[in-house]
């Protein structure tokens, strides 16, 4: 069986990607893709982990599991989807460290599904961005005291990726930018979904819908639908254009609510994360995805 976790990351897509790719649950179900709410796995997984405190799960454990979280006959792919699975927002700087959990948390994850294909999905997020919202969410009034030793431009994604290749050196490792989901999100769909590219999905539109003006969402339905049967880059350039024509600038632009934050450390942040991105689509078993290509 195929197994994709979608791991985040934290303060990312919000969970829209696993709603869009529920809202196509009944046909993904005819090609043997179960897509379970995430109250079927999301406790049981990290109860089953925490119990096993780093051991290696008793023989039998996979099955008990499946059958907890399945209901279904005849099942090729599971998609399982939380965006605390490697850490919530208060752990994410503990000690020092950038995901300072993400071995064992992988490692668990992999090991309650041994000998299955693993997949594992994750967004990431500009780090002026992620860490300004992850402070947020996490109840911190300085930065300083949540970052602890770390540096605002020592936030690496490359070496959590890096990470997860190590302890899941077999399992295949989907990223891509939060900042490009509007364009690509019907490609994360189909891919978190491993549904087949003939199929017709609903929600692929969600969350260009929340960027654009009404006009330019339904400019953009109409430009669809004459365009026909048209390539994923073709489709690209169609929601670029709208964005750029209809979008609403309040809901793209993220505002700044840290004094620590300020110009040139976004733009130097900034050019680290170019320079990130471009590191991790160098990575043997990673797939960039990104938008035009």
């Amino acid at each position: 069986m195929q197994i994709a976790y979608h791991i985040g990351a934290n303060c990312t897509d919000e969970e829209r990607l696993l709603k869009s790719v529920l809202r196509n649950a009944s046909a993904l179900l005819e090609q043997g893709i179960v897509v379970p709410g995430p109250s079927k796995y999301r406790r049981l997984l990290r109860e089953t982990i925490q119990r096993l405190k780093g051991a290696p799960p008793r023989p039998g454990t996979r099955d008990i599991l499946i059958d907890a979280i399945v209901e279904e006959d005849s099942v090729n792919r599971l998609v399982m989807s939380n965006d605390n699975f490697i850490a919530i927002p208060k752990r994410i700087f503990d000690d020092g460290i950038f995901y300072p959990q993400v071995e064992d948390k992988v490692r668990g994850l992999v090991r309650l599904f041994p000998d299955d294909e693993i997949g594992f999905f994750i967004g990431i997020r500009h780090p002026a961005a992620f860490l300004q919202e992850i402070a947020r969410r996490a109840e911190v009034p300085r930065l300083r005291d949540f970052l602890g030793t770390l540096s605002p431009l020592d936030l690496r994604w490359s070496q959590v990726v890096a990470r997860i290749r190590t302890v899941a050196p077999r399992a295949r490792i989907h990223v891509w930018c939060n900042e490009d989901t509007p364009i690509i999100w019907e490609d994360l769909i189909r891919l978190l979904s491993g549904t087949a590219p003939h199929v017709q999905l609903e929600g692929t539109l969600d969350i260009l819908s929340r960027i654009v003006t009404r006009e330019g969402l339904a400019a953009v339905k109409a430009d669809l639908a004459r365009a026909g049967d048209i390539d994923r880059t073709e489709r690209h350039e169609i929601i670029a254009a709208a964005i750029e024509e209809h979008g609403k600038p309040e809901a793209m632009e993220d505002e700044v609510i840290y004094p620590e934050m300020e110009a040139s450390l976004i733009a130097a942040m900034t050019d680290l994360y170019e320079e990130d991105i471009a590191s991790i689509d160098a990575m043997d078993g990673v797939t960039l995805i990104l938008p035009f290509r």
